[in-house]
């Protein structure tokens, strides 16, 4: 769009200041820098509720502070039927006529990474820094014809509806996977009484370890056709990735552990990578293994040692008690297990397109 077509949001939107005086709303809610609203896990016993501000339904909330974010501007449309009520630290804002503006039409405006950038670029102040009210309503944005914003967002939630669907399935497939491995090793099994081929031992025995290393020189936040090797670390948020580098340090396939901050946290890793610091590799010794062992070690509940902040220890993982299936039984879970990841790996790398797609869309509304 040519730069007239350009709107200050001012003229589009006004500020909401509708307090929870009656205790009417109990539904407490807070804003990620994922730009969602998620439940509040805040203590509220003994808090006053009232001066809480209400949300409603396709009204927006931001948090003003941006120097606690990182790059990102913790903002959101509230989708949920029921109102909510949220912190008076936050801006609560509505759309003046849903004719001239659609609210969806902003919420795909206000995820571009370039508003995160304004946004921070435009904040102020000097022991906490605000993108205020003020600025908020400089930001200009391009306004085509009301039908052409339905067209733009349908376009966006038919991609975004694809992905949901792919997610959900890809969480099916491994339920599917995990109550095999329960029926296989868990809910048939006597410990005192192992069947025929089956034995006790220690993960040592089975597996060798390889501890992460410093991050990598070679080293890039996307892939490249250099850095095509991902780097994981002892991170939850997307399965640890932290970026990727030129060569693997790690080529089996292999089980990773987190051995501080999300202490024992297990991820099944199918493809060449590198670990950096606090990842532990668990490497079967046969690769009929890898299954029942990420099955295995992700249904115990691990706990480090240290007294100022737990950690997992290579020589506690060797000592860690295991049964041992018997060869065939673990044979045949792995090709069943296999079958499942491998279409996971399908639907995970269609999800990459789609994703990269609704990158694409909401790079085009400048």
């Amino acid at each position: 769009m040519k730069r007239s077509d350009y709107k200050p949001l001012g003229e589009y939107i006004e500020l909401v200041n509708e307090r929870n005086r009656d205790l009417a709303i109990s539904n407490l809610v807070g804003v990620s820098i994922e730009k969602k609203f998620i439940p509040s896990i805040a203590n509220i016993i003994g808090t006053d509720l009232s001066p809480y501000k209400i949300i409603r339904y396709n009204q927006f909330a931001y948090g003003p502070v941006t120097s606690r974010n990182g790059d990102k501007i913790t903002i959101a449309i509230y989708k949920d039927k029921e109102d909510g009520i949220l912190s008076q630290a936050y801006e609560v804002f509505r759309i003046k006529d849903e004719n001239l503006l659609l609210p969806d039409y902003l919420m795909l405006w206000v995820k571009r990474p370039e508003f995160d950038r304004y946004a921070r670029y435009m904040s102020h102040g000097s022991v906490r820094e605000l993108f205020s009210w003020e600025e908020m309503c400089k930001v200009t944005l391009p306004v085509p014809s009301i039908e052409e914003q339905r067209r733009i967002v349908s376009e966006y939630q038919s991609v975004e509806r694809r992905i949901k669907n792919n997610e959900a399935m890809i969480r099916k497939l491994e339920e599917t996977a995990q109550v095999i491995y329960l029926h296989t090793f868990v809910e048939s099994i006597d410990k005192n009484n192992l069947p025929e081929g089956w034995k006790k031992g220690c993960l040592g025995d089975i597996v060798t370890f390889r501890v992460g290393g410093d991050k990598p020189n070679f080293f890039s936040e996307t892939p490249t056709e250099e850095c095509c090797f991902p780097i994981y670390s002892n991170g939850v948020e997307n399965k640890g990735l932290y970026g990727y580098t030129n060569k693997a340090a790690v080529q089996e396939a292999s089980v990773t552990i987190s051995a501080r901050g999300n202490v024992g946290t297990c991820f099944l890793r199918r493809k060449p990578y590198s670990g950096i610091v606090r990842l532990v590799s668990v490497i079967p010794s046969n690769s009929e293994m890898l299954y029942y062992l990420f099955y295995e070690l992700s249904s115990r509940n691990m706990q480090g040692d240290g007294s100022a902040q737990a950690q997992i220890t290579v020589p506690q993982l060797q000592n860690e008690q295991m049964i041992i299936p018997a060869k065939d039984t673990l044979i045949r879970f792995c090709k069943q297990a296999k079958v499942i990841y491998d279409n996971i790996d399908c639907i995970e790398k269609e999800l990459h397109h789609l994703r990269t797609l609704q990158t694409l869309l909401t790079s085009k509304l400048a």
